[in-house]
């Protein structure tokens, strides 16, 4: 679990990263400019890791009334 816990890393490298290399305006991705695509991407991207991770976690395993 502790491995897969780095998935959150992802999406805030993608969005710390994307503006240096993407920053352009001329490609367009459903409408947007493609910096503004990547940064919705990322933003999708980090709820989907976010449930993953949510989902995996043994400790969420339990009845509510062991905790």
């Amino acid at each position: 679990m502790r491995h897969l816990r780095w998935l959150a890393a992802l999406p805030f490298l993608g969005m710390l990263g994307g503006p240096f290399v993407l920053n352009r305006v001329e490609p367009f991705i459903l409408g947007l400019p493609l910096l503004l695509a990547w940064l919705v991407f990322c933003v999708v991207l980090t709820s989907a890791l976010m449930a993953l991770i949510y989902f995996t976690d043994p400790e969420n395993r339990e009845p509510e009334g062991e905790r």
